[in-house]
């Protein structure tokens, strides 16, 4: 750590001492006020206003124990050692909101540090260290607060700490802007796939004689009334195919350890459930067979279709890119119906009709088979409606993995930054000159 800096125990820039979260019987929980879980700490490092479950709580443990902004909380134990003691921090409060008894919160002196200072350095590798050397192994592992307000943390000049904490956190917001904006351009677009394919409402609405609500040149594209079919209603003159008259199930086999010095862009299940985007492993740390990932395709998961995994790849090198088994890679048989295929797959009658096909009597084992999902029946609309209908979503998709892009830059840039600001090895303008026209 820089040398300049004066080393100070955490607990001299707290309001008072750390606190452990509430705990309550079951009866008190689903109403009330919010209360963070290990599930938001883990899922939300910067804390924002999120849905949460609901606790009662009484006056006297609303004024104990309800958060502010800018209080951190540590994950108190955890059941794998990295876990315990995560560092998160409280970014808006819209509410009355706890925190339950899994947590430990500090509340830091705004006269002394800043927090989100505080929240940096504790998830630079030097606050990790210091984490783990308090870290206590009994049948989980776990920390203390009172060996949490003991340890020895760097304290620069307040000024310096407001910088570094907005240097790192402008990188942060702009990362959590494309995440805003990817999660409404991606309610806008299966909003308009269930409008036009599941509710069939532009259809409902002709029927009745009423407005579609759409261009006259789109509305005339759907039809005035319904007609049966194996899967119900659906609008006059479409049909029901098997899924393969949309797109080929492509399942080209890869051993990528048998190129170890080779880089793979490795679409997995962790990867997809982390921000849906791919990580970088040289073959020699692939044990096991891959599919290759085709340009054009998109990813479905055959694994525990009770919790959907749909996935758009954003492949940047067609010869490099690999995706886990687990996944099943469909390309259109039409090039520009992508967009279109994505979004029925991930859609709900899709999905219920992929999880009525699962094997296996366990969640950890429940599959479908690909073959089998390959030739399940599908809603096929006219070529024209759902050309008119990837033109409208497409962009939507394609700004989504720009975001995307844009944020695995933003956050490799602020990986690189953190410890070398919290150590003090960069200063603040040096860092400044690398972020600008970054964000």
């Amino acid at each position: 750590m820089a040398t300049n800096w004066p080393e100070i125990a955490f607990s001299d820039v707290l309001v008072g001492s750390t606190r452990n979260g509430i705990y309550k019987k079951k009866e008190f929980h689903g109403s009330g006020v919010k209360i963070v879980n290990m599930g938001e700490l883990f899922a939300n490092t910067r804390l924002f206003s999120v849905p949460m479950k609901r606790v009662e709580l009484t006056e006297k443990e609303k004024a104990k124990s309800c958060l502010q902004r800018s209080d951190l909380l540590f994950a108190r134990r955890s059941l794998v050692a990295e876990g315990a003691g995560k560092c998160s921090i409280v970014m808006e409060i819209d509410e009355p909101t706890t925190f339950e008894s899994s947590i430990i919160r500090g509340r830091p002196d705004p006269k002394q540090v800043d927090s989100l200072f505080l929240y940096y350095l504790f998830n630079s590798p030097h606050g990790i260290y210091l984490l783990g050397t308090i870290l206590r192994h009994v049948a989980v592992a776990g920390i203390t607060g009172s060996d949490l307000v003991q340890l020895k943390i760097p304290r620069p000049p307040l000024p310096e700490q407001r910088a570094i904490a907005h240097i790192l956190g402008s990188l942060d917001d702009k990362i959590e802007l494309n995440r805003r904006m990817n999660k409404t351009m991606e309610a806008m677009a299966r909003a308009i796939f269930k409008s036009w394919f599941v509710d069939f409402d532009p259809v409902r609405a002709k029927a009745e004689g009423r407005d579609p609500g759409l261009p006259d040149e789109i509305a005339a594209l759907f039809p005035d009334s319904f007609q049966d079919s194996d899967l119900g209603e659906i609008p006059k003159g479409w049909e029901i195919k098997p899924l393969d008259d949309i797109a080929l199930l492509k399942t080209q086999t890869i051993q990528p350890k048998n190129f170890t010095d080779k880089i793979w862009e490795h679409y997995s299940i962790p990867a997809f459930d982390k921000g849906r985007q791919p990580v970088c492993d040289a073959g020699k740390d692939i044990k096991s067979g891959k599919y290759a990932v085709p340009e054009n395709c998109v990813l479905a998961s055959k694994l525990n279709p009770q919790f959907p995994r749909v996935w758009l790849p954003d492949v940047q090198d067609a010869d490099s890119a690999i995706c886990s088994t687990e996944f099943m890679p469909f390309v259109p048989n039409i090039k520009s119906y992508r967009p279109f295929l994505y979004e029925m797959l991930q859609s709900h009658p899709v999905q219920s009709e992929i999880s009525s096909r699962v094997t296996g009597s366990t969640g950890s084992r429940q599959r479908v088979k690909p073959k089998e999902i390959a030739v399940m029946p599908c809603l096929v609309p006219p070529k024209d409606v759902v050309d008119t209908f990837c033109d409208q979503v497409g962009p939507l998709h394609d700004n989504q993995l720009s975001n995307i892009r844009q944020s695995a830059i933003l956050s490799s840039l602020r990986d690189t930054l953190l410890p070398k600001l919290i150590s003090g090895e960069l200063r603040v303008p040096d860092a400044e000159k690398l972020v600008e026209g970054a964000v």
